[in-house]
């Protein structure tokens, strides 16, 4: 028996959706690969940082008083190693050039002055990075907990870490249902194109998956039931097949695969019929309503949030900001409508993209909201 009734309050339901999955267990990746994911231990340093002492200007390495006598030339890269410089000596050295032992300073080009083998300069600063005075072995780089930025990722690489910690993430597949969809061409009478593939992918990028498969299933539930059943991805996605009508099967096949329930239903127009399940084993089945516009709001209220969790990300609630414009307001619950800068945009229906695709978010909006209220606001894919 499918369960009938206003749904669970929507941000109970966001907020059940992020908080229910645990982080999926760690693998290591290189820095590069790691990019994007979550880290699962702390990252610390694996050299010192410089590695060695380090011309930090372009001019001479000089020791003692001066003027003093140019005895050799060394530049950035490997090289066979430098004898000690003698007091009232130098050598020529390129930025990034390890200094020679007893090297007190580097005497920049600029306050410099050359006579032959002579120079002659006041050195202002010393101009040297010694070994490990950015980064010591052990040093912590990043907490758990962090995403792996571009930047973090060549930090790593500069201390010498060759490999990451990170949590997989989550890999999601999709079940298109419906007798009337179609996946290529021009729909012709009683076909619809499928809208979801590209969304349930962008979605799941954002949040820190990836989309394994898309197929499209027959409004058929022995077909639905075979699809579930069979060992896979971490979450799977279901469009359609979610509400109480002759070609609804999903609450029925997902009772008889004695899943659990986490949300069923959820009180907001539009996207009444999303649901949340777990499969026995730890499997998990995202139900999305099959009127485009009505998926999408579930995949921000549900997939988007669960997905993150199961990434390792932190939960974090929706982004509140000042809502203007008029909206028909759901008494049972809230209305989701698409909005531009702080301006609804009218025209929203449940079976229709074209609003939401011109909008840049779309604001969450309880029973008591009035034009100039803030709301909460889930940014469109």
């Amino acid at each position: 028996m499918i369960e009938h009734g206003p749904g669970m309050p929507w941000a109970v339901a966001h907020a059940t959706a992020g908080d229910l999955a645990r982080p999926l267990p760690a693998e290591r990746t290189t820095p590069d690969a790691a990019i994007g994911r979550i880290l699962a231990v702390p990252l610390r340093a694996a050299v010192a940082v410089p590695a060695f002492d380090t011309a930090a200007m372009d001019g001479y390495a000089i020791t003692g008083p001066g003027p003093w006598r140019v005895v050799g030339r060394r530049l950035a890269g490997p090289g066979e190693p430098v004898d000690p410089l003698l007091g009232g000596t130098a050598i020529e050295i390129g930025t990034g050039a390890a200094v020679p032992p007893t090297t007190e300073a580097v005497l920049p080009y600029e306050d410099s002055t050359r006579h032959g083998d002579l120079v002659s300069g006041e050195p202002r600063r010393p101009h040297i990075r010694r070994t490990g005075e950015d980064l010591r072995p052990g040093d912590l780089l990043a907490d758990a907990g962090r995403p792996v930025t571009a930047t973090m990722a060549a930090a790593a690489v500069q201390a010498g870490v060759e490999e990451l910690h990170t949590h997989r993430p989550p890999a999601v597949t999709l079940f298109v249902t419906g007798d009337e969809v179609i996946t290529s061409g021009q729909p012709g009478p009683g076909q619809v194109r499928d809208s979801f593939t590209g969304l349930v992918s962008a979605v799941t990028a954002r949040a820190g998956g990836h989309l394994l498969r898309s197929t499209r299933l027959p409004d058929d539930p022995a077909a639905l039931a075979d699809a579930l059943g069979r060992p896979g991805a971490e979450v799977v996605v279901v469009s359609g097949s979610s509400s109480a009508g002759a070609a609804d099967h999903l609450h029925r096949v997902l009772t008889a695969l004695d899943a659990t329930w986490h949300v069923r239903g959820v009180a907001c127009r539009p996207g009444h019929p999303q649901g949340l399940a777990e499969l026995p084993g730890g499997r998990w089945v995202v139900s999305l309503p099959g009127n485009p516009y009505a998926g999408l709001v579930a995949a921000l209220t549900l997939l988007e949030p669960l997905l993150a969790a199961l990434a390792g990300r932190a939960a974090a609630p929706p982004v509140t900001a000042v809502v203007t414009g008029e909206a028909r307001l759901y008494a049972a619950g809230v209305r989701i409508v698409p909005v531009t800068g702080t301006r609804i945009r009218p025209g929203a229906r449940p079976g229709s993209l074209h609003t939401a695709a011109a909008a840049d978010s779309l604001a969450v909006l309880s029973a008591a909201w009035r034009s100039g209220d803030p709301a909460p606001r889930l940014v469109l894919p």
